[in-house]
């Protein structure tokens, strides 16, 4: 439970219809097999202890009692799990029956909460049987000495981990048009329990995914739906024990269909919390109507099984990554197209190193011209070989520019800087700061007046992970008329140009051959000389790996985790890669460069936001420049 996790249980027994002391003792067996896998919530399917399809039989008196005397049974035999189970039965209360899910904790009943949404049409007959579940709690006294509240808007909270909520629905109040989950998630609950029976029928697996899946989505929260086994009555339909859990949209875990299995899976209640807390459209209403009942939990440390992708930035699988590219060089392309079009430039001035943003700018360029109707010869690239340029990359940028069929102009910087190293005093062989910076000040420059001079607007190729980190020179490659990589990870910008590259190769063979090398060439601003004509500067050697620098910047940005949290994720998501010292190592530089370069974000060009992550002062992060970073670094001193 440590950091926000709650190993969560939907389990899906195969009882026995209308044997009580058969299913309640298979309820136990499986409670406690599920607190030994450390789950520490769980659900059981609906009316599980009687099992659903009994008809008729609801009306025994005998059947209803003996199910309340099982659910006794289960409470006092995992009265020692540290966990919250909720099971199903049919409950009488003033004459009336109920189709209930019991709160089970530590021995105790903590609450009743009635089905709202009775099915009454197709093979449903609940309306037969049972009532329709109050809203406002009343005391329901189960036997003597033993009270309990009953009614749908309750909510369970633990004391002990306050961010965990739980609320209840069962079965077909999800599938209706206005489900009492809504109301409990706006009253707080962030975890929603569902006791399910819901039969098979062709495509309903997939609707119902998507259902519940849309459910955590739009409620902003944890989903554990748990549905019953084919131990029901075939007589009719068939049940095939299809449990979900789900996190904001997200599908966590699922079961096989027919194999009555049990799932298992982490809810990271932070991550909700924290969403919600951002979201000023989801605000808390109708919290005074609950009754609220206070459970504990032991905090212990929960071992992550749920997978952390290392690349979050980036979909892991080809025809979604695929898609995803091709979605993100629309929205670049699109948002410089509008551009050009307000501002009424024919001409686009973009700076070409042969390395992996400025192609992927020059891409966009490209496309957006083309978008736009604009011949591509308007575009001007600018190569500016400077002292570090290294023959490969000089080529490939000479190379792309052909293949386009845009404008080559070559303007070296040397001979400029050497005049302007002279004129301040800087010596030549002296490789610091100032000689860095002023080649990269040098080529904006020329890029600038060559836009005067063509009446043209210059194309910022920075991404965002050089922008998190500061990467950039001040008024050098910090600065354009509009920067259309400026909320691309370098992560992304990889996949973009790999995706252009694979979708080009049988028109263009030779073009996909250089974006393939481009691809293949280490990640360098080239300020330096390079040694026996190869790159000697690589940023991720100085900085760090752009593949860590982007996982900190998603879980930092996007959910607001604290650094302990990010770390712990890291090593999941890298085990085996990177071992503890190097992620925390690049932590802490990460950390220390985004609080200490907010001042180049502060002011930066234009440019589109195309994920959910962005750094720009109007797109996305508001943050002053001259915060201090003194608590995350303590933090991560003491991991």
């Amino acid at each position: 439970m440590i950091h926000g996790y709650v190993k969560t249980a939907a389990l899906s027994p195969k009882i026995k219809v209308a044997d009580p002391k058969y299913n309640a003792g298979l309820i136990i067996e499986q409670a406690k097999e599920a607190a030994a896998q450390g789950a520490r919530v769980m659900v059981f399917p609906e009316l599980c202890i009687t099992g659903y399809t009994c008809g008729d039989l609801f009306l025994q008196e005998l059947l209803l009692d003996e199910a309340k005397n099982q659910l006794f049974h289960i409470a006092q035999q995992t009265s020692q799990l540290d966990a919250v189970i909720c099971v199903g039965l049919p409950l009488e209360y003033m004459g009336k029956l109920y189709n209930a899910a019991a709160v089970l904790h530590r021995g105790g009943i903590l609450g009743i909460v009635p089905k709202t949404f009775l099915p009454n049409y197709a093979e449903f007959y609940e309306a037969r049987h049972f009532t329709r579940g109050m809203k406002k709690t009343v005391p329901v006294t189960l036997r003597p000495g033993l009270t309990v509240p009953m009614g749908t808007n309750q909510l369970f909270v633990c004391e002990s981990m306050p961010q965990l909520i739980m609320a209840v629905e069962i079965c077909e109040d999800v599938w209706s048009p206005n489900p009492p989950s809504i109301s409990h998630a706006l009253a707080g609950a962030d975890l929603i329990l569902n006791l399910s029976a819901s039969d098979e029928a062709t495509g309903k697996d997939t609707y119902r995914r998507e259902l519940i899946a849309g459910q955590s989505a739009r409620l902003v929260c944890g989903y554990i739906y748990a549905s019953a086994s084919d131990g029901e009555s075939t007589q009719d339909v068939v049940y095939s024990g299809h449990s979900i859990i789900a996190e904001n949209g997200v599908v966590l875990k699922e079961s096989e269909r027919f194999l009555n299995q049990t799932i298992y899976t982490e809810i990271d209640v932070d991550k909700l919390t924290g969403e919600r807390r951002r979201m000023s459209t989801f605000y808390n209403q109708g919290m005074e109507e609950y009754t609220v009942t206070h459970f504990t939990l032991d905090i212990q440390k929960t071992s992550l099984t749920r997978f952390v992708d290392p690349a979050p930035f980036v979909p892991g699988r080809k025809a979604e990554r695929d898609k995803r590219c091709e979605e993100i060089l629309a929205i670049q392309a699109m948002g410089l197209k509008k551009r050009l079009e307000h501002t009424g430039c024919q001409c686009a001035v973009v700076g070409i190193s042969g390395g992996l943003d400025s192609t992927l700018a020059l891409l966009v360029t490209v496309r957006a011209f083309d978008l736009a109707g604009i011949a591509r010869s308007q575009i001007l690239a600018v190569t500016m070989p400077g002292f570090g340029t290294t023959d490969r990359t000089y080529e490939n940028a000479v190379n792309l520019v052909a293949c386009f069929g845009a404008r080559l102009m070559e303007v070296s910087i040397r001979e400029a800087v050497k005049v302007h190293f002279a004129d301040i005093g800087q010596e030549l062989s002296v490789h610091d700061v100032t000689y860095e910076n002023s080649q990269a000040r040098e080529r904006t420059q020329i890029l600038m007046d060559l836009a005067n001079k063509h009446n043209g607007m210059v194309i910022g190729t920075g991404d965002m992970s050089e922008l998190a980190l500061g990467w950039a020179t001040y008024n050098g490659d910090h600065m354009s008329m509009y920067g259309v990589n400026s909320s691309v990870p370098k992560t992304l910008v990889r996949h973009l140009v790999r995706y252009f590259a694979d979708t080009c190769k049988e028109k263009d063979e030779k073009l996909s051959g250089v974006l393939l090398d481009v691809l293949d060439t280490p990640v360098s601003p080239e300020l330096l000389p390079p040694e026996d004509g190869r790159i000697s500067q690589k940023t991720e050697d100085i900085v760090g790996p752009y593949e860590l620098h982007d996982f900190y910047l998603y879980f930092i940005l996007r959910f607001g985790y604290r650094p302990k949290k990010v770390y712990r994720l890291a090593e999941a998501a890298f085990c085996g890669t990177y071992d503890s010292h190097t992620i925390l190592k690049w932590m802490k530089v990460f950390y220390r460069r985004f609080f200490s370069q907010q001042f180049k974000r502060s002011c930066l060009p234009d440019g589109p936001k195309v994920g959910t992550v962005a750094v720009s002062p109007r797109g996305d992060l508001r943050m002053p420049s001259d915060a201090s970073v003194r608590i995350w670094m303590d933090e991560l001193e003491r991991v």
